[in-house]
């Protein structure tokens, strides 16, 4: 789920190492959140045996079930059950201590998040781990996103994870920057200027830059762009079978190639996202536009501060992707596995789905919810009253089903961080530092 937080935040592979380290210390259970009480009248919960019904849910960060209010609103239609939430602020250590907790079948939460880079591997390592949801109460597959769907379904049919929240794509701009350089900012003229191909927003950049401001780039970093070419692809790191293709699919290294040539051209402001420069750069103006996932929204209104508000708008982008998003899971070994599914059921239902996005931003995976009106009827007053509802749920519609692998994060940091930072930030020649990767990325895989 993507939050202005961190947990979204690239940490490097000895990070990354040393919280599988840490994994067998940690238990799973432990909270950075005291546990939330039960909502007022929701009684004494009890299950058929007299004692009480609690479920606990895990997650990480601030994922915004419960600041939305989910839980009491659970709670109160269900007064037999009391919601207790534990979260770890950092994702990195969550998930090792999950696929550590789920092999041994203990210290677990009765609910689990699960992100959407992880999603491939908890389903292809955990199956006979988790409950299956498909047959959970109230679950329709209808109700979801076809691809969102696919991503957590096994080759037998089961469906271990219901999807939270996506990431569809849009172009987050700053209107007073594209009016200085002489670029419609009407945000539809603004999508037309890319529309259809990613290798148009760099011409948009290339014209940008003959009359750019002073210390104002066209974009963020080659990184972001590059990841949002790819979010589109219908082939990314794996095939269908799980072999990774990353070194060899050619939309990789055509979204590797555009993310060179905005380098090569000085069109971003070789940032390094989630990081205090990055922040700083949304305080400044330094970057005129970025790709935009409808989660970044509010981390763009919370480090663009006061001063962006009506400065920023939101255009379709080139081609529909989604990068990032969240599933909840029921591992097997809980006591109250019926209850359990049935609460995850609840929440990911199109009703609360839309509260989510409502109340906290993130953008519902069941397309059910796109036609009630708070996702429907959503406009965002920090950006110039954007329809936001209708741009992201035309940009949800048109992702690809794309395979999901096993290791899609840890791949994406290293081609990331280990290969297209170096370019945009170093200089360093595109064929060196891809390279450079492929051989970072065979070493992470022990391949």
């Amino acid at each position: 789920m993507g939050r202005s937080d961190g947990t979204r935040r690239r940490t490097g592979t000895r990070a990354r190492l040393l919280a599988l380290l840490l994994a067998a210390a940690l238990p799973l259970g432990c909270a950075t959140d005291p546990p939330a009480p039960p909502a007022a009248g929701a009684g004494e919960a009890v299950d058929g045996s007299g004692r009480p019904v609690t479920l606990t849910v895990g997650v990480y960060g601030t994922f915004g079930l419960k600041e939305a209010g989910l839980y009491d609103a659970y709670m109160r239609l269900h007064p037999d059950v009391a919601i207790r939430q534990t979260s770890l602020s950092r994702a990195d250590v969550y998930y090792p201590q999950l696929l550590t907790h789920l092999t041994a079948g203990a210290g677990l939460a009765d609910v689990q998040a699960v992100e959407v880079g992880n999603i491939a591997e908890v389903v292809d390592t955990q199956a006979g781990r988790l409950v299956d949801l498909a047959r959970a109460p109230g679950v329709t597959e209808g109700a979801f996103l076809p691809w969102k769907w696919a991503q957590a379904r096994t080759d037998d049919g089961r469906v271990l994870g219901l999807g939270t929240d996506i990431g569809p794509l849009a172009v987050c701009y700053r209107k007073d920057h594209f009016a200085a350089a002489g670029l419609p900012t009407d945000r539809e003229e603004v999508g037309r200027l890319w529309a259809g191909d990613w290798r148009k927003y760099l011409e948009t950049g290339r014209r940008f830059a003959e009359r750019a401001p002073e210390g104002v780039a066209f974009t963020d970093s080659a990184s972001g762009v590059m990841a949002a070419a790819i979010s589109g692809a219908r082939l990314r790191y794996y095939d269908a079978g799980g072999r990774l293709v990353v070194a060899s699919n050619p939309a990789v290294r055509a979204a590797w190639e555009l993310g060179a040539a905005f380098a090569r051209h000085g069109l971003t402001a070789r940032l390094q996202q989630f990081t205090p420069d990055w922040d700083q750069g949304f305080a400044h103006g330094r970057f005129a536009s970025i790709a935009c996932p409808a989660w970044m929204l509010g981390y763009i209104q919370d480090k663009g501060g006061p001063d962006g508000k009506g400065k920023w708008d939101v255009a379709e982008a080139p081609r529909p992707g989604n990068w990032g998003g969240s599933f909840l899971v029921v591992p097997a070994a809980g006591k109250h596995t019926e209850e359990a599914a049935a609460l995850a059921a609840w929440l990911t239902a199109p009703e609360q789905q839309a509260v989510l996005f409502e109340r906290r931003g993130s953008f519902p995976s069941a397309r059910a919810a796109f036609g009630l009106p708070q996702v429907r009827d959503a406009r965002h007053p920090y950006f110039g009253d954007a329809p936001v509802g209708r741009i992201y749920s035309a940009a949800a519609r048109g992702v690809p089903v794309a395979p999901v692998g096993p290791k899609d994060g840890l791949v994406n940091q290293i081609l990331s961080d280990t290969g297209m930072l170096q370019v945009d930030q170093t200089g360093r020649s595109p064929e060196s530092a891809w390279r450079a990767a492929m051989k970072a990325i065979d070493n992470a895989l022990d391949r």
